[in-house]
């Protein structure tokens, strides 16, 4: 009897661990269904970009009606989607003038994974929301114009998401790509030996490139999850050295070299508040989209440009600039 039962409990106990590893995901978006995307095209002339973002991590975890915990975003959730609106109008209102702009929902992980500070758990975790944003991204494809420059960017988890989608998209796609933009979040050596797509901005209007930034006050400030990257450029003068940028008169913007991060100096981000001591105590990782719009916005215009070869000489460039962008 004893003998007879022991493959039963051998098999029990290897079920057991399988049974607690699985989780509950929220019900998968429909990519044809226009209500799981956000678009504006004010590109009336056709002579921008088609611009596609990928929104940060707006959810916690949270309980279904079974009181089951959810580590996902659900794009069925009205009160999900709207908070995640409120990230992408915010960056559509400066990436979608003169471009195409598309956002989706998508299961994005929640914040949980990365305060875990466990690099396992975020790779296991964000492998749902990524392979969604694959998704949205393949539906995208389908409905552009190829011979029209491709810009995608995205902030904090979005961030990662666009290292993912340099990775998933083919030398096809590439050959369209005028520029990459990892707002608040890092590439790794690991990235860059792995995906040939990823290649370092070294100036303002290089095409085909991997466009990285992470601000804090000082280099003691980086997270080690989020902004310790292996590249880096600053936005405000285009350059991946130490010369310093002034950006809105008063705040003095100047990449580490070493570090490849920002540090800038008459800005303390007030306006974002410390999250569980994870992010905006000392790093200011809320403000990146948002403290460089300007600068994005007209970078965007200048990488899309010189996609299409038809760039005006470097002087009528920089007299276009905003003045907040100029050293």
């Amino acid at each position: 009897m004893t003998r007879r039962l022991l493959p039963a409990l051998v098999s029990l106990l290897v079920l057991l661990p399988a049974c607690k590893r699985s989780e509950v995901v929220p019900a998968a978006p429909d990519y044809a269904n226009p209500a799981m995307w956000i678009t504006q095209d004010l590109d009336p002339d056709g002579t921008g970009a088609d611009v596609f973002y990928v929104v940060s991590t707006w959810e916690m975890d949270w309980k279904d009606a079974k009181g089951r915990t959810i580590h996902y975003a659900d794009v069925w959730n009205p009160e999900h989607c709207a908070h995640m609106a409120t990230e992408m109008n915010g960056v559509a209102a400066y990436m979608a003038p003169g471009n195409r702009f598309w956002a989706p929902y998508y299961r994005h992980t929640t914040i949980e994974a990365f305060t875990s500070r466990d690099e396992d758990v975020i790779h296991q975790r964000t492998r749902l929301s990524m392979q969604d944003v694959c998704d949205a991204f393949d539906c995208f494809l389908m409905q552009r114009d190829p011979q029209r420059p491709l810009i995608i960017a995205g902030f904090s988890q979005g961030g990662l998401a666009v290292v993912e989608l340099l990775k998933h998209m083919d030398d096809a796609t590439y050959s369209q790509l005028a520029g990459a933009y990892v707002l608040g979040y890092k590439v790794t050596d690991e990235d860059l030996a792995s995906c040939p797509h990823i290649k370092p901005a070294k100036g303002a209007d290089d095409t085909g490139v991997t466009i990285c930034y992470n601000t804090v006050k000082d280099i003691k400030y980086i997270n080690p999850v989020l902004s310790a990257t292996s590249i880096g450029i600053n936005p405000v003068n285009w350059v991946t050295d130490a010369t310093p940028a002034v950006l809105h008169d008063t705040i003095t913007v100047t990449l580490s070299p070493e570090y490849h991060v920002l540090v800038v100096d008459g800005y303390e981000g007030a306006e974002y508040p410390p999250f569980e001591d994870f992010i905006n105590v000392g790093d200011i990782h809320s403000c990146e989209p948002w403290l460089y719009s300007e600068c994005l916005q007209e970078n965007i215009r200048v990488r899309a440009r010189s996609w299409r070869g038809i760039l005006t000489d470097t002087c009528a460039k920089f007299t276009e600039l905003p003045n907040s962008c100029r050293q």
